[in-house]
């Protein structure tokens, strides 16, 4: 078992979201419950507060980002901080907010939505591509472990208190085609999947709520190693590094009674595999 060391101790209510920009070397994350996007480069530690929940990026050129709220898509510019709503998202629906998402092989951006108080069955998954927004899954509770395989023809997700990572076949568009149809299931094991990346192997590594780890899951389904992490609410992993073999994983406060010293913080471990950059954001 590897285990990932703290990166940054700065505490996250709900850590979420974390990109690593190929072009910039630069680590992106989110607060969802302390409404702020954070990020360290070169050692130095940055953060912007917004007014509403913020919860996941794609990046889109060396200079900006797509940035995921309660109530729209947008852009975001890095140097000024100026933002500009490219789309809104439920942004009638005082309920929800905006959950997990990451962009896909061909440009689109995944983005799920959930009831901010985890509400049955509140929020749905969509997908922004070539201008549209268009829902793809709906009827979701917590939508997590977005991501696909290097080669673009599957897309993974779930919904976390179902205990079920799906698979989900795309079409040459991206777009879903068929039905999703089970990959793993953590019920029997009592763990619940959180945010996951694939690597450049097709592998999927998959953090686990209340369960302090990140575990990979070869393309067949099976377990093939597990990385420790230190905060017990293990949320979203991504690779980055120069190389990146390095995987930073998000944290998370929410929930925990006693919260310890390493709870909430972001953390990072070497690994033997070799993650695949970061997919741009085409608008």
């Amino acid at each position: 078992m590897t285990k990932a060391e703290i990166f940054d101790s700065r505490a996250c209510a709900l850590g979420e979201g974390p990109l690593w920009h190929p072009e910039r070397q630069q680590l992106f994350w989110f607060d969802i419950l302390g409404k702020r996007l954070l990020s360290q480069l070169d050692g130095a530690a940055l953060d912007w507060q917004f007014d509403e929940h913020v919860s996941a990026a794609g990046w889109i050129d060396r200079d900006r980002l797509i940035i995921a709220s309660e109530t729209g898509l947008f852009t975001f510019d890095i140097a000024s901080g100026s933002r500009s709503l490219l789309h809104p998202l439920e942004a009638e629906n005082p309920v929800t907010r905006s959950n997990d998402g990451r962009a896909d092989p061909l440009g689109g951006f995944w983005i799920g939505t959930m009831g901010k108080q985890a509400e049955p069955e509140a929020g749905a998954i969509y997908r922004l591509y070539q201008g549209e927004l268009r829902k793809l899954f709906d009827a979701i509770t917590i939508p997590n472990a977005i991501c696909f395989t290097p080669d673009g023809t599957t897309a993974y997700f779930c919904d976390t208190p179902r205990a079920k990572i799906m698979r989900q076949p795309l079409d040459q568009a991206g777009w879903p085609v068929g039905d999703a149809t089970v990959f793993v299931d953590l019920g029997p094991e009592a763990l619940f999947p959180d945010g996951a990346v694939c690597d450049a192997e097709g592998a999927l590594w998959n953090a686990q709520w209340g369960a302090g780890r990140v575990a990979r899951y070869l393309p067949d389904g099976q377990l093939d190693r597990v990385v420790h992490v230190g905060g017990k609410h293990s949320s979203c992993p991504v690779f980055g590094g120069a190389d990146f073999s390095q995987l930073f994983v998000t944290t998370a406060r929410q929930g925990l009674h006693e919260a310890g010293p390493g709870e909430g913080c972001l953390y990072r471990a070497d690994t033997s595999y070799t993650g695949c950059p970061e997919n741009r954001v085409i608008l």
